[in-house]
């Protein structure tokens, strides 16, 4: 259920109250039974802390072995693919040049 703050109009009394958003809004301060008037609130804002909240949170043990694994592999051969790509190079340069 959302929570409604409330303000009146005479005493300044400020409170909040749990409704429903089918409820009525309230009249009456609870106070000086003057009239009031809802507030325009923010909301609480929601905070998603810690592990838990993404698909991949819930992997098992060997997905994430093997993701590491994997992730390793494609590393080392794009290092070894740009070192034969560099050397590959500095040869054509020097058959060009003879």
């Amino acid at each position: 259920m959302p929570t409604y703050e409330y303000e009146c109009t005479k005493c300044d009394h400020r409170f909040e109250v749990f409704q429903s958003m089918k409820d009525e809004p309230l009249k009456r301060c609870p106070k000086c039974r003057c009239k009031i008037r809802r507030a325009l609130g923010t909301g609480a804002g929601i905070l998603f802390k810690g592990s838990g909240f993404y698909q991949t949170d819930y992997r098992s043990k060997d997905y994430h072995e093997a993701a590491k694994k994997e992730k390793s592999a494609s590393a080392s051969t794009s290092k070894d693919s740009s070192a034969q790509s560099s050397k590959s190079s500095k040869s054509e340069k020097t058959t060009a040049k003879k």
